[in-house]
Parts: structure tokens; sequence; C-alpha cells
């Protein structure tokens, strides 16, 4: 028996990566899961994004889970296409229970550098499009007096962090929303939590421009020459967390156990939080 039986969660930027790990962590302990994610490109991110190839293997290993699995092409950045994508999951599923807005890019350049279209979109994936996903999920969960909203944010929203100044805004944003929702439903069965990673092990993480970012004294630098740069910014040493050790955060922020945490942030830092107030 899981400890989700009969839930139903709601996860963006959900195609592979961490969405990916919280979606088939939500449903080994028995969760149905509605996927969503833009599957396209966007100019201003120097990486290759998910496409619907990566949504519907993600689908696959959710029925593998032996868990109902719904999957819809969405940018978080259209507010209504985000709440038509809560409205249909609701109708399909029959309730919405757990929401996690994940979906987030990365991109990097020195603060005088970053263009206007390079801020503009950061902004408007990594925090209206939680925003865009916590007002439309919580709208359900208000009506049931119920309700799990855990928000993506990061490591670099709880610090400055160089080359990354938009990205960097994009999640601290996110914390301010998720402490101000908590505050407003607090009295009415519903909690909303972030949580803060580290470097994750995803395609976010590996790929030739962070790369370069790191290892800027290298040419096309390789996994093997960027470890120990990566090792390097953080207490433990280690260089990256694997995306389930996100998930088992957010399976708690999920969970009956954690119903009395609201407005908080859990840090899966490396060790990096210790040196912060």
């Amino acid at each position: 028996m899981g400890r989700f039986d009969g839930k139903v969660a709601f996860i963006t930027g959900g195609a592979r990566g961490q969405g990916r790990a919280h979606a088939l962590a939500l449903a080994r302990e028995g969760a149905d899961v509605c996927v969503v994610d833009r599957c396209a490109p966007i100019d201003t991110v120097p990486y290759s994004l998910a496409d619907a190839d990566d949504l519907a293997h993600t689908v696959a290993l959710i029925e593998q889970e032996g868990r109902r699995a719904m999957s819809l092409e969405v940018d978080v950045r259209d507010s209504a296409a985000v709440t038509a994508a809560v409205a249909a999951t609701v109708e399909g599923f029959g309730a919405l229970d757990i929401a996690v807005a994940n979906a987030g890019v990365v991109g990097f350049g020195r603060f005088w550098e970053i263009t206007d279209e390079m801020w503009a979109d950061m902004i408007a994936v990594n925090l209206t499009g939680t925003f865009n996903t916590m007002r439309a999920a919580v709208v359900p969960m208000l009506e049931r007096g119920t309700g799990r909203i855990i928000a993506t944010s990061s490591m670099a929203g709880r610090m400055g962090n160089p080359n990354l100044a938009h990205y960097v805004a994009s999640k601290w944003g996110i914390i301010g929303l998720v402490k101000t929702l908590a505050l407003e439903v607090a009295s009415q069965g519903i909690t909303v939590n972030a949580v803060c990673p580290a470097a994750v092990d995803t395609d976010m993480v590996h790929n030739p421009a962070l790369y370069s970012l790191f290892c800027p004294d290298l040419v096309d630098p390789t996994k093997e020459e960027v470890t120990p740069r990566y090792e390097a910014t953080n207490p433990m040493r280690v260089p990256w967390i694997d995306a389930a050790e996100v998930a088992a955060a957010v399976l708690y922020l999920a969970s009956d156990e954690a119903r009395h945490v609201t407005g908080s942030t859990v840090d899966v830092s490396l060790g990096s939080a210790a040196g912060m107030p």
C-alpha cells in the first residue's frame, strides 16, 4: 500500500529530469499523475530541451508502475493553457491533490551581458510559469479543502551566484511566491513549500554550455574535466545529486507527515546551506 494511493498529482516540466523523477516517485507510492511539458526549444536557452518523445516515455514509465498517466504539451508561460491543463487533470482523474511546479530553464551571462530577451524568457518560464501553475492548482484544492503544492526553487534562490543573475532572480522569487501563498491558505488545509536543490544530475547541468561556464579555460570540456569544478562548489565535495534525492524531499512535502510544514524551503544542498544564515 502506497502513501499516495488514490491521490492525483500534476507536474510541470515532467518530460525528463527532476520532473520525471517526481512523477515516478509519486506513481510508485500510488498516485495517478498528469505530466506537462513545453516539448519545444527556447531560443535563449543554451541546451536542448525535452521533446514529445521524452514526455511519452515518462507516461510509459508511470504506467509501468501500474498507475494512470496523462500528458499534455503545455507552455507554463501561457496562463490559460496551464489553467486548462489543471482542469483537464481534475476532469480526467477526478481530483487534484498534489501540484509540483517544477518547469524551469537555466542560462548564463555576466550581469551586463544579459539581454532583454534572456531576462524575459528566464523570468517568464521560471517565475511566471511557477505562479501560473500555483494559481491554477490552488483553486480546485480550495474547493476540496486539501492539497499540497511544491515548487522547485534552487540553492541559487537562496544566495547570489555569478553569471546567473536572471536565474537567481527567478528562483529567489519562487520562494517569495511560496511563502505568500502558504500564508494565504494556511487555515484551509493546503500546504505550500519549495525544494532548493544543488546541482542535479540532469540535462540542465550536463551540456556543453554549462560545462563551458564552469571551465572557461578549457575548449569543449568533458564531464570528467568539469567534475572537480562542480565538486568545489559545495562542502561535501560531491559534483551533483541524483534527481531521485530531490524527489524524496518532494514525497515528504506531499505526504501526511508534512501536514504541518508550510511556507518552508527544503534544501538538498550538499552542505551549502550550512554557510548561510
